[in-house]
This record gives structure tokens, C-alpha cells and sequence, in this order.
């Protein structure tokens, strides 16, 4: 089984390190919807960026989930789910969002005013499709239900560290090794395979991303934290998931409050591997 676990795993991040790659380059020459300049923004130095990283994440997983070995027909059908959900909603709110709601306190502030903010449907819809993904991996309701909030929990988090270069996929990379490790050391493959579907798609994009060329956004974002997610809701058991959900729960409120680059910009360690691999921020960008 350990071996069967390496190999689901190796085949997994390979996979999807290829499919995030070529989604990637097919992107760039003709987008999923309009056309490059559609998704175009600008970034926090001000600089021109696209948010083609996210589609091609999504297309990347997406596309390794469907076809890598060993996935019984359920969970494949949940990977799917869960990153076709959190990617297409996330999009719309990339191409279509307002940002003058913010948070949950404000999107649902908006909801209480009778404004349906495109945050608003986002997070509805990513919390259904969370707790369908989960259903078809759970034991029970109860499970289905604390696997589903930590799958959109995920997802939320996720794009709340999408602010800065690399970041957000440094987090999936911190939160995916320990689920990888899991499911080598128990020599499960299905835990194997699915933490390193996510993880091997992001690495094939952070070189973009580090070069401030591209970035998750919503779509990206919340796929890969929908991803971690639902490899947490199968790797661990209940006490490691409600683990998990409390410190994302906590983090989210303390999102409401805090200023996540702040708090990281004032840590050595945490600034020490934020900025690993990104330019100084007075470094002239290169073309």
C-alpha cells in the first residue's frame, strides 16, 4: 500500500503540474471567456497582471483528477465537484465582482440590505457544492456537514492570503505537504493522490506567480483551498477535521479585524518566507 501511495502521489503532482502548465499556455493565447484583456488587472504595485493563473489551476487539477489512476468513482466525482464549483464561482467574481462589499461581514451585510453582492452568491454557492463534494466522501450527515463548511471554509481562506506574490500558493504548499505526508506514511493512495493533485498544479504556476506576471485570483484561490480541503475531510479523522475547521473559522473572523500582510510583514520568520523568490519591492520589474 505505501508503494501504491508514492506512486498515486507522484503520478498526481505530475499530472497535474503538466495540465496547469499547458492549461496555462492555452490560456494566455485564448482565454476560457473574452478575450486577455478581460482578465487583466492590476496588482499591488501597480503594475499590469493577468488572472489566467486561476482557469489554468482549475484546468490543471481538474483535468489530472479526472484521468489520474486509483481514484475510486466517488471521490474522483468530488475533486471534480468541489474544484469546478469553487473555480467557476470564484471566476465570476474575478470578471463580474464589485469590490464594494468585503468579507463575510460585508457581503452579508449587503445580503441583510436586500443587495445580492457577487461575493454573496460566491460564497452560497461554494458552500452548496462544498457540502455535495463532501457528501459523496462522507460516512454521515454529521460528516458530510463538517466536511462540507471545511471545504468552503478552505476555499475562503485560501483567497484571503491571495494578496501578495506567491503567497497563496505558499499556504497551499505549507497546509499540502502534511496531508501528503499522511498519506504516505499510512500508505493510503486515494489521501496520497489527492493532496498532491492541488499541490503539484500550484507549483507548476508559482514561478508565474512570483514574477508578479500572473496570479490566482478568486478562481485559483478558492479551487486550491477547496482542494486542501476536501483532501483534509479525507485524510484525517473527525478530531484532526474539527481541528483543521476551528483554525480556519479563526482565522477567517480574525480576517474581519487584522491585516494578514501586516501581521506577516512584522514576523521575521513569516516576511522571511513570504518574500522567498518575489522581487524587493523597490526592484524594477523585469521584462
Amino acid at each position: 500500500m505505501a508503494r501504491r501511495a508514492f506512486l498515486g502521489a507522484l503520478t498526481g503532482a505530475l499530472l497535474g503540474a503538466v495540465a496547469a502548465r499547458a492549461a496555462y499556455a492555452a490560456f494566455t493565447r485564448r482565454p476560457p471567456v473574452g478575450d486577455v484583456e478581460t482578465w487583466n488587472r492590476t496588482n499591488h504595485r501597480g503594475e499590469p497582471i493577468t488572472l489566467l493563473e486561476g482557469p489554468a489551476f482549475v484546468a490543471g487539477a481538474g483535468t489530472a483528477a479526472a484521468v489520474v489512476p486509483g481514484l475510486p468513482a466517488r471521490v474522483r466525482a468530488a475533486v471534480l465537484l468541489a474544484v469546478a464549483g469553487a473555480g467557476g464561482l470564484g471566476a465570476y467574481d474575478d470578471l463580474y465582482g464589485a469590490t464594494s462589499s468585503k468579507g463575510f461581514k460585508g457581503h452579508l451585510s449587503a445580503l441583510g440590505k436586500g443587495e445580492v453582492t457577487s461575493g454573496a452568491v460566491k460564497i452560497m454557492g461554494i458552500g452548496v457544492t462544498g457540502l455535495a463534494a463532501a457528501a459523496l466522501t462522507s460516512r454521515s450527515p454529521v460528516d458530510t456537514v463538517v466536511n462540507g463548511v471545511l471545504i468552503a471554509g478552505c476555499a475562503n481562506l485560501a483567497n484571503l492570503f491571495d494578496l501578495r506574490p506567491g503567497r497563496a500558493v505558499k499556504v497551499g504548499l505549507l497546509t499540502g505537504a502534511p496531508l501528503l505526508a499522511v498519506g504516505l506514511y499510512r500508505g493510503t493512495p486515494t489521501s496520497a493522490t489527492l493532496a498532491a493533485l492541488p499541490v503539484g498544479a500550484a507549483v507548476a504556476l508559482l514561478n508565474e506567480d512570483l514574477g508578479e506576471r500572473a496570479m490566482l485570483g478568486d478562481a485559483g484561490a478558492n479551487a486550491l483551498g477547496a482542494l486542501l480541503g476536501l483532501a483534509a475531510s479525507v485524510a484525517l479523522g473527525r478530531p484532526g477535521r474539527l481541528a483543521v475547521l476551528g483554525t480556519v473559522v479563526a482565522l477567517t473572523a480574525a480576517s474581519e479585524k487584522i491585516s494578514f500582510t501586516k501581521v506577516i510583514a512584522g514576523h521575521p520568520v513569516l516576511n522571511r518566507i513570504d518574500m522567498l523568490g518575489r522581487r524587493p519591492v523597490e526592484q524594477a520589474p523585469v521584462h
